[in-house]
C-alpha cells in the first residue's frame, strides 16, 4: 500500500528526516512511537507533500506520489487526521464532515456520513455545534471522522489520544481496531501512548532524531526489554536511547 524510500525532510536548512525506509501493507496497522522531535510527525507530513521530500521517494499504491501536491495526494486514497486535530472551530460538526469529503463523489455523502455517525455516535448529536465547542475527545473524534468521509484506503494518525482522558483514549483506540478490521482502511498511526499502539499493530518501529532504529512486529517491541524501559514500565515515555 505504501513504501517510503530513503526519504530526506526538513524545514529549511534543518533536516529532520534522514533516510526513512518504512513500508505499510495493506490491511496493516503500522505504528511510529519514539521521543518528541524524533521526526513522526514530519515524516507523516512529508507522506502528504507538505514538506517536500528532498531526497527519496514515497510510493502509494504502486505510484510515485512524492512530487505531487497534498490535493492530488488526498484524492487517490490518503487521508491525514493531524496532530492537535485541527478541525474548523467555527463550523458545525456537519460542515467539518462535509469539508472531510469535499474531494470525493457527493453521491457517496448520506452513506459515508452514516457510517462515520455509527462509530460515533456522539458526533451525530451534535451536528448543528460548532467544532470548537466540543471536548477535546469529542475533537479527536470529528477530526478522524472528517478524514474518514474522503474514503480513504490508507489513513495516517498523528497522536490521536493526545491530552485524552483515559476512558477517552480506550474508545479511540478500539474504533481504530474497528476502522481497520471491518472497514478495510489501512491505518499508520503515530503515537506516544506506546501501550496501547504496540498492542494495537501488526508491525511498529521506533523513531529516534530521524531515523528508524528497531523494527519488529507490535508485539514483539512491546515485549522488547529497551522498548519496555523507555516507553513502558514507568520509563520516561519517550527518552531517546542512542543503543536502540
Amino acid at each position: 500500500m505504501l513504501r517510503v524510500e530513503g526519504l530526506h525532510s526538513g524545514y529549511g536548512r534543518i533536516e529532520a528526516l534522514h533516510g526513512i525506509d518504512i513500508d505499510v501493507r495493506e490491511g496493516e496497522i503500522v505504528t511510529l512511537v519514539g521521543a518528541n522531535g524524533a521526526g513522526k510527525t514530519t515524516l507523516l507530513m512529508t507522506i502528504c507533500g507538505n514538506p517536500r521530500a528532498s531526497a527519496g521517494r514515497v510510493i502509494l499504491a504502486g505510484e510515485d506520489i512524492t512530487a505531487l501536491p497534498t490535493h492530488q495526494i488526498a484524492r487517490r486514497g490518503l487521508a491525514h487526521s493531524p496532530e492537535g486535530r485541527r478541525i474548523f472551530p467555527r463550523m458545525s460538526v456537519l460542515e467539518n464532515l462535509r469539508m472531510g469529503a469535499s474531494i470525493v463523489d457527493d453521491r457517496h455523502f448520506k452513506d459515508d456520513l452514516d457510517r462515520v455517525l455509527e462509530l460515533f455516535p456522539r458526533l451525530g448529536e451534535r451536528l448543528e455545534q460548532r467544532g470548537g465547542t466540543l471536548s477535546g475527545g469529542e475533537q479527536q473524534m470529528l477530526a478522524i471522522g472528517r478524514a474518514l468521509m474522503s474514503r480513504p484506503r490508507l489513513l495516517l494518525l498523528d497522536e490521536p489520544s493526545l491530552g485524552l482522558a483515559p476512558l477517552v483514549v480506550r474508545q479511540i483506540f478500539d474504533i481504530i481496531s474497528t476502522i481497520n478490521r471491518e472497514q478495510g482502511v489501512t491505518v499508520l498511526l503515530v503515537e506516544q501512548n506506546a501501550f496501547h499502539a504496540l498492542s494495537l499493530a501488526h508491525r511498529a518501529h521506533v523513531m529516534v532524531t530521524g531515523r528508524i532504529a528497531l523494527s519488529g512486529s507490535g508485539a514483539e517491541l512491546l515485549n522488547n526489554p529497551e522498548i519496555r524501559a523507555h516507553y513502558l514500565d514507568g520509563g520516561a515515555g519517550g527518552a531517546e536511547d542512542p543503543n536502540l
